[in-house]
């Protein structure tokens, strides 16, 4: 399986049976997305909660029909959109596709759509435990550091942990690296830094991090991708 980061905490998967995944798909107006929503096509679209900066070019691509896997009510908005191809999930759900398996889980967070003067509530905010091509990939949506997460360390034997260290909207690098403590991830890729002055962050200082703690950490490029 291949991963590619796109920047901030959009990540496409391509799996072994052909399947392009594509989590928070924030490529247009993103100042560091290194691909236009055009020149991909992913088969499936996962949305953690509803802003605009991970709502992204869901639309788009619901509209050209990828399967598009949410919270029912970022699904429900969708619906209403004239979107075909849609599956609504909750916190603590967990699905079997084809492609493999989705279990949305908490994350300490906010979510809402902003469109024009309009503002709908979206639920609640999610991280997903993804079990794709034998592997168990732990993307934490965004998050605050959480006792929450001791359970997915316990409950999972997390091969990656994708984890947000920007700060100011989500954890920074000191709480991401508590996180691992719980989380126990036998690999950590960090994201949803330098995509925004508020959110600067050098995570090559999380790497040194991870290293003191044993735990491989690949810091990604924008538009870097990586074999696991």
């Amino acid at each position: 399986m291949r991963l590619w980061f796109h920047s901030h905490s959009c990540f496409s998967f391509f799996t072994d049976n052909g399947t392009h995944l594509i989590i928070d798909p924030y490529l247009s107006g993103n100042p560091c997305a290194d691909v236009a929503p055009n020149e991909i096509d992913p088969d499936v679209v996962l949305i953690s909660h509803g802003h605009n900066d991970h709502l992204g070019d869901s639309l788009y691509f619901g509209q050209k029909g990828a399967l598009v896997i949410s919270t029912a009510e970022i699904i429900h908005y969708l619906e209403l959109k004239g979107l075909p191809n849609l599956h609504a999930m909750q916190i603590g759900g967990g699905y079997q596709f084809g492609f493999g398996y989705v279990k949305m889980v908490s994350a300490t967070h906010g979510s809402a759509i902003y469109e024009n003067e309009n503002i709908f509530g979206t639920g609640c905010p999610a991280g997903f435990i993804l079990k794709l091509d034998g592997l168990t990939i732990y993307h934490a949506g965004d998050t605050g550091l959480s006792c929450e997460m001791e359970l997915l360390g316990k409950m999972y034997d997390i091969d990656l942990a994708i984890l947000p260290i920007g700060g100011n909207f989500t954890m920074d690098i000191p709480d991401a690296l508590m996180a691992l403590d719980i989380l126990k991830p036998k690999m950590v890729i960090p994201m949803h830094y330098n995509t925004f002055p508020v959110i600067q962050q050098d995570p090559e200082i999380f790497a040194q991090g991870c290293q003191a703690k044993g735990i491989p950490c690949h810091v990604l490029k924008f538009g870097e991708s990586l074999d696991l």
